[in-house]
């Protein structure tokens, strides 16, 4: 460390052994190692030169960016974590409440609550990356340095899980690194300072909004529920009477609302929500924000009220920070759900009783929700 400034003079030699191979490589290729090869770095990050949270280390496969991460913060630089064969949420550490694990993963976008008891080896790749930063998140590490970062995920998910760390760590006092040899992440992940360890260029950076999703909505058939099923937390039947849409990322259908007519001896313009599920690789971005903001939109726009009840602690805290949603009942609501398990012998049924709150949605001014309107599909 040099005034601020972190300096990596680093060299790694390899020795080559003598053998019947190695003497063909270099006649064929006219290479003479002279027994070893010896690799050279010199990189100056001037880390301390200001405050920083989140930094990105980027260059080309074989550029050196693991190495010198190594060299800086040693073994606190990981690609993952251990896992078992267990449920994925047995595997954080046992000091760990339930509720920190599950606001955890909720804050990296992985909020499917049936993907949280399946064993981590069967999860899909964005799901395991997902998982292994909520790991990091939860452990001693600072700062988290994470090697190979969003490598095993495809690019347009590595852009949304990149935003959705980033907002999950400026919540926090703690500091992030990625390494990666992608440079797209850039924009999602918003680091305060980068490092291109192939050009040896440091260069710190504004926060920035992450570039403009552009969802398209459309009323969509009962048809589409079947993608969208096993990912919902609760019941996954669909109701008879349910009207259904889908909101679409470059074509490809990414999120599912509905809503049915609520029942009401008093009223006639209330419409609940039914089932809302945004797909897991494209959670933490605000698509069911978006969603629910437009139908809301949509339906105040036929002369309806919108309401919601929610169990889910994400979907709960998403309505609760919206100044486009308000309490429409108590503070919280007392909800039972009845299970019936049936043995051999007789049949037992168990019941559990689980918090929910109900809100109703706030409409925009009249400029705001035509604009809303206009960025889905009116059908």
């Amino acid at each position: 460390m040099t005034g601020g400034t972190q300096v990596a003079s680093i060299t790694l030699t390899t020795e080559i052994p003598q053998s019947a191979r190695t003497a063909q490589l270099a006649g064929m290729f006219d290479y003479n190692p002279d027994g070893k090869q010896t690799l050279t770095w010199r990189h100056e990050l001037p880390l301390e030169a200001q405050p920083w949270q989140i930094g990105l280390i980027v260059g080309p496969s074989g550029s050196g960016k693991s190495v010198l991460a190594r060299h800086i913060w040693g073994d606190r630089v990981r690609e993952g974590h251990d896992w078992s064969d267990r449920p994925m949420i047995e595997d954080f550490p046992e000091h760990l409440s339930i509720k920190d694990i599950t606001a955890t993963l909720s804050s990296v976008g992985f909020g499917t609550v049936p993907a949280w008891l399946r064993p981590y080896g069967v999860l899909s790749n964005g799901e395991k990356f997902r998982a292994d930063m909520a790991r990091s998140l939860l452990g001693d590490d600072q700062p988290i340095v994470i090697d190979e970062f969003t490598s095993v995920v495809d690019r347009q998910v590595a852009t949304i899980a990149s935003h959705a760390v980033q907002k999950s760590i400026r919540r926090t006092d703690r500091r992030f690194v990625a390494v990666t040899c992608h440079y797209d992440v850039e924009n999602w992940l918003q680091p305060d300072w980068v490092y291109d360890v192939a050009a040896q260029e440091f260069r710190w950076r504004l926060v920035q909004p992450h570039p403009p999703v552009e969802l398209a909505i459309h009323k969509c058939s009962r048809a589409v529920w079947p993608l969208f099923e096993p990912h919902h937390y609760m019941s996954a039947d669909l109701h008879k009477a349910a009207q259904c849409f889908a909101a679409y990322l470059n074509g490809r259908p990414v999120a599912f609302t509905s809503y049915r007519h609520l029942p009401h001896p008093k009223t006639r313009d209330i419409k609940m929500g039914h089932r809302l599920v945004v797909l897991p690789d494209h959670q933490g971005i605000g698509i069911a924000n978006a969603l629910e903001t437009w139908l809301g939109e949509y339906l105040h726009a036929r002369g309806y009220r919108y309401r919601n009840v929610v169990a889910h602690p994400g979907m709960i805290q998403l309505y609760s920070a919206s100044r486009r949603w308000r309490n429409a009942g108590p503070q919280t609501r007392p909800g039972v759900i009845t299970t019936t398990t049936t043995t051999m012998a007789a049949g037992n049924r168990s019941t559990r009783r689980l918090a929910v709150r109900s809100f109703e949605y706030v409409p925009l001014p009249k400029e705001a929700a035509d604009a809303y309107l206009r960025g889905g599909q009116d059908p």
